[in-house]
């Protein structure tokens, strides 16, 4: 299960903020994750909840804001949503598709104090 390490990392991120901003508790996480980023949302939720145990981040509420697939078709040169990687075209049905967003996953916001 790699959501822990990815748990962790955010975790670290948190902990590095708070150092760096001097705030003591984190209140709320928004967090993005891509559609086809290959982190399972719910894995992703129960491990920031038993990483952040004893640390600033502690209790805090995990939102996490799905972003959409959006790939760019090399036939019909058109941007279209993506649901999986290597999936077909919805409109041509070809499948040169280059995946330009919902791959990423990142710290949105924080609401601290």
């Amino acid at each position: 299960m790699h959501e822990m390490s990815l748990a962790e990392g955010v975790l670290q991120l948190l902990e590095d903020a708070a150092r760096q901003q001097k705030f003591e508790k984190v209140i709320t996480v928004w967090l993005e994750i891509g559609q086809l980023s290959g982190v399972e949302v719910e894995a992703m939720a129960f491990c920031f909840d038993a990483v952040t145990r004893d640390s600033v981040a502690q209790g805090a509420r995990l939102e996490i804001v799905v972003l959409p697939g959006v790939g760019w078709c090399m036939e019909c040169s058109q941007s279209v949503p993506m649901s999986e990687v290597f999936g077909e075209c919805p409109h041509c049905g070809g499948f040169q598709m280059q995946v330009t967003g919902g791959t990423e996953m990142r710290v949105k916001e924080l609401e601290v104090a």
